[in-house]
């Protein structure tokens, strides 16, 4: 059987070296528009998270079986359709990410100074698509919404020393701007309260060990959690304690005057109304904030209005509320309202042949380890498929030989993960001279110069 895979972020690769390992003669195609692999784990992961990235390294491995080939520098949707991919393979996994981001829906938002989560991190990380960024760091102040994992990293790559971004393979362009940054203090805001936020406890403890950086929070956010959190399961009562000791501590450390050059704050029950524009009416000078009450309790509350509203002054707004998943091909059935391709253990409704795995399957949430396990059940589907006799593989297909075709016709050449190595080593070699472990390459088109194409 020829089974196609669309993306090579950790869902596509996952769903490929499921398959391999339990099929003995199962081939797979993975397909990336991009000319380079491993989607968010290259594009998403932190700089300074470089143990996160190991997994590169068991990609790879896949990516280097016989039974597997990569295709780079070819868009689904655009050069070559799913249709015609049905044709050219007995199954098609869809498992392109999320490759948008959710909106506030509120005035002001398109104002100077305020940036999606997902463009600030693509910004930093070499995401070809956001390398003109060039966000203003001019102001004191920084205001993220949101209470994730990629709200933390931000804050910590705002306010990290110079010299520890200066190991990591940040970009150039983005470390030679936090070098100007006049940023000193982050706000965190989030709609609920502290047991709801949704960033990790190692996440938390980076950003409370952060050198010269001090946390402000209060201690006032944080009374009658005690009994709240006892019955919480132990990552939740963990997580909860461990900024309970921090808002306390620090409360000593303000009476004692221990002040640090940079700071950053959780802000809880705040929900944004509007960004406020500068004098000019050009750019963002603060953001208003409604406070909410919550109602009900745990991971299921609902932050509701009080109808008191506040002020707070920044001249960054990043919001970090979710990515979203976009429709692929007029062929593929999609839920614009959730944002995913509507399925059944990974089976696309309705198209026999056609799967999804990763955030386009359940929505954009989870680590690498949760996308491994959704991409494992995905696999697991197409390979009862294909044992159960619901996939027939009686017609032979012809997998990238059709492909090929169609591509040349369209004047779309894909790189290979040979190519891929060639660029790879140019990045490394560029890190080398620069005391880096990479410099990335964020213009494709100088990618595609490297391999001579």
């Amino acid at each position: 059987p020829r089974v196609c895979v669309v993306g090579s972020g950790p869902a596509g690769f996952y769903t490929a070296q499921h398959i391999l390992k339990h099929h003995g003669g199962a081939l797979v195609d993975i397909y990336e528009k991009l000319p380079v692999p491993f989607g968010l784990v290259r594009f998403g992961v932190a700089p300074d998270h470089p143990e996160v990235k190991n997994v590169i390294n068991t990609f790879t491995q896949t990516a280097q079986s016989e039974r597997c080939a990569y295709y780079g520098n070819v868009t689904v949707g655009r050069d070559v359709t799913v249709p015609e991919l049905q044709r050219a393979y007995h199954a098609v996994v869809l498992s392109y990410g999320a490759e948008d981001n959710r909106v506030l829906g509120i005035p002001g938002e398109n104002l100077a100074g305020v940036y999606s989560a997902r463009a600030f991190v693509g910004w930093y990380n070499g995401l070809p698509e956001n390398r003109g960024l060039r966000p203003d760091l001019s102001c004191e102040t920084a205001l993220i919404l949101g209470h994730g994992n990629v709200a933390l990293d931000i804050a910590r790559i705002l306010l990290s020393p110079l010299q520890l971004l200066r190991k990591t393979d940040i970009t150039d362009s983005s470390l030679a701007a936090l070098a100007c940054s006049k940023v000193k203090r982050v706000w965190l805001v989030g709609r609920r309260g502290p047991l709801q936020v949704a960033f990790t406890i190692k996440e938390l403890r980076e950003m409370i060990n952060l050198p010269g950086a001090r946390a402000v929070l209060d201690p006032a956010d944080f009374t009658g959690l005690e009994s709240a959190v006892k019955d919480a399961p132990r990552p939740r009562k963990r997580l909860t304690e461990l900024m309970m000791k921090a808002a306390l501590e620090k409360a000593v450390e303000v009476q004692t005057g221990a002040a640090a050059p940079r700071e950053w704050g959780l802000k809880f029950q705040r929900s944004p109304q509007a960004v406020l524009p500068s004098a000019d009416g050009r750019r963002a000078r603060g953001v208003r904030m409604a406070l909410t009450r919550l109602e009900g309790s745990g991971d299921s509350a609902k932050a509701v209005p009080t109808g008191d509203v506040e002020e707070l002054e920044c001249g960054l707004v990043l919001s970090s509320i979710g990515y979203r998943s976009l429709p692929l091909d007029p062929a593929v059935p999609f839920d614009s309202r959730r944002g995913v391709i509507p399925n059944s253990s990974g089976r696309v409704e309705g198209v026999p042949g056609l799967y999804c795995s990763g955030w386009v399957k359940r929505g954009p949430t989870g680590v690498i380890i949760t996308t491994m396990n959704d991409s494992f059940d995905t696999a697991q589907s197409v390979l009862e498929d294909l044992q159960g006799g619901v996939l027939d593989v009686s017609p032979s297909r012809e997998g990238f030989g059709l492909v090929e075709s169609i591509l040349r016709s369209r004047g779309v050449r894909p790189v290979s993960f040979s190519d891929w190595q060639k660029i790879d080593a140019a990045e490394v070699a560029r890190g080398k001279a620069a005391g880096k472990p990479r410099e990335k390459i964020v213009d494709p088109a100088e990618m595609l110069q490297i391999i001579g194409h």
